[in-house]
């Protein structure tokens, strides 16, 4: 994602969105250049929504960054992920929000910006999990019995428990509320 950032001025977007305002395919589309996974990004119709006829084939070659981890992969159907994104106000991905790390995450640490958790999806369709700080937090089912895995800036890989905090939840969910983590991160 940074390497995204230091091309395009920004992070990706959680959904990239045509010109008629549809959604049409996933932040996880825009990372194959930076996942050495070029020649599979230039054959998506960029223009075109990820279940078009010609973008539906392409779901058969998902890298294996999306995919579970082997022993997992019997939990959820072929081609689908559970890596997404917070998106809503004051996570890393606030809908069509151009946003930069550091400039707009004065948290600066620890702020989650892949969850390895929720709903399984084809891997480019653009459905994450939405974040509302004033709303119940939504469900974060994941393919560990005890544990979720997360990717946080400044660029490093988490395990949390499951039950973690809400507290610790929100504020690593979170860019910049200034909240202090609890002793479960």
């Amino acid at each position: 994602m940074l390497n995204y950032q230091d091309e395009h001025g920004h992070m990706p977007p959680a959904v990239v969105y045509g010109k008629d305002g549809r959604p049409l395919y996933s932040w996880r589309v825009l990372l194959l250049p930076y996942l050495e996974q070029q020649e599979l990004y230039s054959q998506f119709h960029l223009d075109e929504p990820w279940d078009s006829p010609h973008n539906l084939p392409l779901l058969e070659r998902m890298p294996e960054m999306y995919a579970p981890p082997p022993r997992k992969k019997s939990r959820i159907p072929p081609y689908h992920t559970v890596c997404h994104v917070f998106v809503g106000k004051g996570a890393a991905f606030e809908d069509k929000k151009e946003l930069k790390y550091p400039d707009d995450f004065p948290d600066r640490t620890d702020t989650i910006l892949i969850v390895e958790a929720g709903p399984p999806v084809p891997w480019t369709k653009p459905q994450e999990i939405p974040y509302d700080p004033d709303a119940p937090l939504p469900q974060l089912d994941t393919l560990f019995h005890d544990i979720i895995r997360l990717f946080v800036v400044p660029c490093s890989r988490r395990h949390v428990r499951k039950d973690i905090s809400e507290t610790t939840l929100r504020a690593v969910i979170t860019r910049n509320g200034g909240e202090t983590l609890g002793d479960d991160w």
